[in-house]
């Protein structure tokens, strides 16, 4: 073959190798973007009958392997989006916290949701913890807690045929260790957990149930918030 006619396909090699290392850069470039709009992107429809299927759905609930949240786990979760079994909702007003409640704490669960952290919970009966990420955008998944949580503000979690309403009386920091924390309790309170600034440390905040009601008797403003879309977006 002639030196003229490799120098054509030498300049499209070329070029196509510019084109993939330009992609690669962009991409490093904006990783946390590209993390965060996946994160928003997850708005799953949550019904009573989804919620009666997911519950009978397996999950894992070993702490051991949550892992902190890196691009390649929230695309396998977005990609893997119908193997996280929602199983209700969490609003707190105050904090601009609405996300699904899914069952376990799955890394691909955590990526996009609330994670129910024993096998045995249930909504208004004894300790019902919830686990989220604290990412670095302060308005997805549970980073709002750490921001504007504070003691006294209401939580409604539901699972569309009832809403169990709940009042912060503890927000504290506590060692990533004290998993007796999730151990089951005989008043019905609500613990919520996610990282503290470094990561090393936990968030947790607890509070009573004070009110137990049917969905469709709970006030309009909570009902519209409840069936509106999640903070993430």
């Amino acid at each position: 073959m002639s030196k003229n006619n490799r120098n054509p396909v030498s300049r499209w090699l070329i070029r196509a190798g510019f084109l993939v290392l330009l992609l690669i850069s962009l991409g490093l470039i904006f990783n946390q973007q590209i993390k965060n709009w996946l994160v928003s992107s997850y708005q799953p429809k949550i019904t009573a009958a989804s919620v009666a299927k997911n519950n009978q759905k397996k999950a894992s609930f070993d702490f051991k392997q949550v892992k902190s949240l890196d691009f390649q786990t929230v695309a396998q979760a977005r990609l893997n989006a119908s193997q996280i079994h929602v199983i209700g909702s969490i609003l707190v007003p105050k904090a601009n916290v609405h996300l699904p409640i899914a069952k376990g704490v799955a890394n691909t669960t955590l990526a996009l949701a609330a994670g129910t952290m024993r096998p045995d919970q249930k909504m208004g009966k004894g300790n019902y913890p919830l686990a989220g990420h604290h990412m670095t955008r302060k308005d997805i998944l549970f980073s709002p807690l750490y921001f504007k949580s504070k003691v006294g503000d209401r939580v409604y979690v539901t699972d569309m045929k009832s809403v169990y309403t709940y009042r912060l009386y503890q927000r504290t920091f506590i060692a990533a260790t004290r998993v007796d924390v999730v151990n089951q309790t005989k008043a019905p309170i609500i613990t919520l957990i996610t990282c503290d600034a470094t990561g090393a440390g936990r968030l947790m905040l607890r509070g009573r149930l004070v009110e137990q009601q049917p969905f469709k008797k709970v006030a309009q403003s909570i009902q519209k918030q409840l069936a509106g879309g999640f903070n993430n977006r």
